[in-house]
């Protein structure tokens, strides 16, 4: 003991002391140095066999990053999508879980708390999905973000296909969680507005679907396979070449459900509706910009198109001629704006249908109506640009008991014979007859009393269409005879002039007398008979 007391007083007093600590950290910087240098890309290369699973972390934006440059479209929130997709998920499998309120809507999106890890399934691959804490948050950052891990050997696969279709279903599901919309344009536009700036609208809330739309159901079953087609078929229509939209032209008469059957189109496919009022729009760019505003899975619905301007006949006069000076004041000129006269044309609303903008966002049904069918330019409405027209009729006896099953919840009624003989002969909107299935008064709104209301309008309605064609019949039959008396008058005034013409002629000339009994006389002048029947004869 007092000989090793004596090594380490000695040691201590020597220089080694203080040597050897710097002697034992000089192999691990040489070591270092030397393994940055000759090992580290060997070792990397060796990593995927000691630890082959690859991780991708997904951040959430911060509160307050929301905001785009003027004139571009926001950027969508891949981590929004990506919460939204896993949200089944997490509900089914997640034990610790958090729920925040969806953006738009009523909903709850749920999602993991940090440290969970659920699985999901695509192609056979299990991949895992965890919620963690970004370790450095950026100005860009929030803080949260999920973690995707994955085999090395699945890596094509999860970049290529999983990840695109993880944020395609999680836009699905946050299109389908929140309201639908009614968009109305706005009258003031400039180039810079923004998309608050150019719409406003508010939540589409209307009831009817296609069961509740009064047409024959094999023309309703026709439309629903057409939009579903069109859903369907975003590959397709890539693989053609041709933008991911369909045109719809509704035309018949007021009251046969024409804006009902947009409706119907609208919760049918969960679109947006964005409705244009052409009258408050005075170029071509101001519509053009409303269609860049607008987004995909929507309906562009412009309703009376052969009201909203003059977009029929030539389009060589589609504008009228500009305003003299002296009349400019008469004319709107308006200084503050500029000579900005409303010079929206035919040409400009073709390119807005199918121009080259017409791809932009893609997934989009424009859909026109009008009354009169026969007022619109053919450009306007060939295949093509309006794929499909759909005829809005009279009501029939298959629509007829639509409307019975939607009014009175009666599919049969001992009424209905009578109505359905009716029905052939009398033209009735779908309009009228709702409203003789709704009266107003609650006490009256049995099966009986409302058909029997029906019944009697249906009769006077017939009633006044036969005096109609009663009276149309009397008058074309004293058309008829008006005619034949003017034709009698105008043959009447022909004959009485040829006969003043033919004895002009006879007096002219000398004459004689035959008589029929055989007797005459020869005179230089005539002759004088005296018998009961005389011929002229030159």
């Amino acid at each position: 003991m007092q000989m090793m007391g004596a090594v380490l007083d000695h040691f201590r007093s020597s220089a080694w002391y203080y040597l050897t600590p710097v002697l034992a950290c000089a192999p691990v910087g040489v070591f270092r140095t030397y393994f940055n240098q000759y090992l580290r890309r060997p070792v990397r290369r060796l990593l995927p066999f000691l630890d082959p699973f690859v991780t991708i972390d997904i951040a959430a934006k911060p509160e307050d990053y929301s905001f785009s440059y003027q004139g571009k479209v926001k950027s969508s929130d891949a981590y929004a999508e990506v919460l939204a997709y896993l949200s089944a998920v997490c509900s089914r499998d997640a034990r610790e879980l958090r729920a925040e309120g969806a953006v738009e809507g009523h909903t709850f999106v749920l999602s993991l708390r940090e440290g969970q890890v659920v699985a999901d399934d695509f192609k056979g691959v299990t991949m895992s999905w965890s919620a963690v804490a970004e370790e450095k948050t950026t100005w860009r950052g929030s803080g949260r973000c999920c973690r995707l891990t994955f085999h090395e050997r699945h890596r094509r696969l999860v970049v290529d296909e999983y990840l695109p279709h993880v944020r395609r279903a999680g836009e699905e599901v946050m299109f389908g969680n929140r309201p639908r919309r009614l968009y109305s344009n706005k009258k003031e536009l400039s180039y810079h507005s923004t998309r608050d700036e150019v719409w406003s609208y508010i939540d589409f809330d209307h009831p009817t679907t296609f069961d509740t739309l009064a047409m024959d159901p094999a023309k309703k079953q026709m439309i629903k396979d057409d939009l579903d087609d069109f859903s369907n078929s975003r590959d397709y229509y890539r693989r053609i070449g041709k933008a991911w939209k369909r045109g719809y032209l509704l035309h018949g008469p007021p009251g046969t459900g024409k804006s009902t059957m947009i409706a119907a189109m609208a919760n049918y496919l969960k679109y947006d509706i964005y409705d244009i009022e052409l009258t408050t729009l005075e170029t071509n760019s101001d519509l053009r910009k409303l269609f860049i505003e607008t987004t995909g899975k929507s309906i562009i619905v412009i309703e009376d198109i052969d009201c909203s301007l003059d977009l029929t006949g030539s389009r060589a006069t589609m504008l009228p001629p500009p305003p003299a000076l002296d009349d400019a004041a008469e004319a709107g000129y308006d200084k503050s704006r500029g000579n900005r006269r409303n010079i929206l044309t035919l040409s400009g609303l073709l390119n807005f249908i199918d121009g080259l903008w017409s791809a932009h966002s893609g997934e989009r049904i424009i859909v026109f109506t009008t009354n009169h069918l026969d007022k619109l330019d053919p450009a306007l409405i060939r295949r093509g640009r309006m794929d499909m027209h759909i005829e809005m009729s009279y009501c029939g006896f298959k629509a007829f008991k639509t409307l019975a099953n939607n009014y009175l919840e009666v599919e049969a009624h001992p009424l209905f014979g009578a109505v359905e003989e009716l029905l052939r002969d009398v033209e009735m909107t779908p309009a009228d007859v709702a409203e003789c299935l709704m009266p107003s008064k609650r006490s009256a709104r049995d099966a009986d009393a409302c058909l029997a209301r029906l019944i009697d309008q249906l009769k006077e309605r017939k009633a006044a269409e036969e005096d109609k064609e009663s009276e149309a019949a009397d008058a074309e039959e004293d058309d008829v005879q008006d005619a034949a008396k003017e034709e009698d008058e105008r043959e009447t005034e022909k004959v009485p002039s040829k006969s003043k013409k033919d004895k002009s002629e006879v007096a002219s000339k000398p004459t004689r007398r035959v008589m029929t009994n055989g007797a005459h006389t020869a005179g230089a002048t005539g002759v004088s008979v005296s018998t009961s029947t005389d011929h002229y004869l030159s």
